[in-house]
């Protein structure tokens, strides 16, 4: 229910944006548009992130928030390779170096990589090894799953909401395109509940069964959050996108310290994280073209 409620709520944000905002930019939008097209462009990248919520939601309920944001990271690497496989974006050699850093800044905070010896760990023994076990089973890889269809679902946005040569002012609009996924997402969620026990329980005890005030905080802000990625996808590109996730790295990073205190594993990975980001940034790619006229 968390996750149609947010579903919704884009669209109803993104319908007020648009139809509440610039008449001829409104009509440009909506020029040509029907059913079937909005379906093509919408339906596949709406099943995806469906998956990806569900999947995020989980990983979300079991893990910290810093280590959720560090493995939520690898959206980046999956968001590189489909960008080229569907769109031909290549990436400089620093950009592969610094997706490379990106990856192990990821596994330094979940501890797979270890900074003494043994230098790789996968957990321990005993009581351990079963705690350990469901750490990975329903919190790692299930954020890690979410990361990898992000991307894919990435790329495919990013070729609607742009033009085949990556310029912003061609594709489709935005908020359009919020509206087209994100109300076959809910679609897709709410037929999803007639074979699952949430429906069943939906129906038993009600939609809003368990729903506090503090519910309506994550909503809000993801929904939110969730307009504004495909700004970013749109102007930006669905790669660089992954590296804004530092600030959500941060952010949690400065929580942590004022409540549980933060470990060594995280500064150093978040140190990765943002040197990754730098270089990326730094280094683009460029054709030989481009190269000589330098």
């Amino acid at each position: 229910t968390v996750v149609m409620m947010q579903e919704f709520l884009k669209v109803v944000i993104s319908a007020f944006v648009l139809f509440g905002g610039n008449k001829d930019t409104r009509k440009k939008a909506l020029k040509g548009w029907n059913l079937k097209t909005a379906l093509m462009i919408g339906g596949l990248p709406a099943a995806l992130y469906c998956v990806q919520n569900m999947a995020a939601l989980m990983a979300y309920q079991n893990l910290e928030p810093l280590t959720f944001n560090v493995l939520n990271q690898t959206k980046t690497l999956s968001a590189a390779l489909c960008c080229y496989l569907i769109m031909g974006r290549k990436q400089s050699k620093a950009q592969m170096a610094s997706l490379v850093i990106l990856l192990s800044s990821a596994l330094i905070i979940e501890k797979v990589i270890s900074l003494s010896a043994p230098f790789v760990s996968f957990g321990g023994g005993g009581g351990v090894a079963a705690t350990a076990t469901q750490h990975f089973t329903q919190g790692v890889a299930p954020i890690l799953l979410a990361s990898f269809i992000s991307g894919l679902a990435g790329a495919l946005a990013q070729k609607n909401l742009q033009s085949s040569s990556g310029d912003a002012k061609g594709g489709r609009n935005p908020y359009l395109f919020n509206m087209e996924m994100n109300s076959a997402s809910a679609l897709i969620l709410a037929a999803s509940l007639l074979f699952s026990a949430d429906g069943s329980r939906i129906r038993a005890a009600g939609f809003f069964d368990g729903w506090t005030p503090q519910t309506w905080i994550p909503i809000v802000t993801n929904a939110l959050g969730g307009i504004i990625v495909g700004l970013v996808t749109k102007h930006a590109g669905a790669v660089r996108k992954g590296f804004a996730l530092i600030f959500g790295i941060l952010i949690s990073g400065l929580w942590e310290v004022q409540t549980v205190g933060i470990a060594r594993e995280q500064i150093i990975g978040g140190i990765f994280a943002a040197l990754s980001l730098w270089m990326h940034t730094a280094y683009p790619y460029k054709s030989k073209a481009e190269r000589k006229k330098e």
